[in-house]
């Protein structure tokens, strides 16, 4: 794995939040959790350390649920019925349970996201740019949801991405590796190990 110019690498971590993560959260409250998430962070802080050292940066997404009437959140019809658990106050604006997980900060960016997609309806791009990143290794959950999508959106925008294959999860692992086996004729894909060597 080679990469080029740290300064122009950002670590993507795609909704590492306390929501999703952290026992309190939303869907630790809900007893909803996978041993190939939790491993994540343990695996990605070292790897964010050592780019940030290098002159790279760490961005996150977090997935983000609008409060509507009454404060109810605005949820898509496919995810409500995925995940009746949530309510109020789960992924807020603002809230303890959008934001990425204690282990994986500081941040030099964050952006909130409404969809999979990073891109979709965010500032994503447009801080990418002023940042003058043009190389992502792109790290999160799912595998098969937002960061199948996030991939997909920066390949069409001519960033250069790299999957960090042990750096994301899935709630099955079956799915995971069927995304990235899928992923590996659009972009790169290496494990965090490369990664942390290609910054040595």
């Amino acid at each position: 794995m080679v990469i080029g110019q740290p300064a122009a690498t950002a670590l993507l971590l795609c909704d590492l939040q306390n929501d999703f993560m952290h026992p309190g959260g939303a869907y630790g409250r809900a007893g909803l959790g996978a041993a190939e998430i939790a491993a994540l962070p343990a695996r990605l802080a070292p790897l964010a350390a050592r780019l940030r050292a290098r002159g790279g940066l760490s961005i996150g997404t977090m997935f983000t649920l609008v409060p509507g009437r009454g404060g109810a959140p605005i949820i898509a019809p496919h995810l409500r019925q995925l995940r009746p658990f949530l309510a109020a106050g789960d992924f807020a604006p603002g809230a303890w349970g959008q934001a990425i997980i204690d282990e994986l900060q500081p941040l030099d960016g964050a952006v909130e996201k409404l969809a999979y997609s990073a891109f979709w309806n965010t500032r994503l791009e447009w801080l990418l740019g002023r940042l003058g990143i043009g190389h992502l290794l792109v790290a999160g959950i799912v595998t098969n949801g937002g960061v199948a999508s996030t991939l997909r959106d920066a390949h069409v925008r001519g960033f250069h991405c790299t999957l960090l294959s042990d750096g994301c999860a899935a709630f099955r692992p079956s799915v995971h590796d069927e995304t990235v086996a899928s992923l590996r004729h659009l972009v790169a894909v290496a494990t965090c190990a490369e990664a942390m060597a290609a910054l040595a």
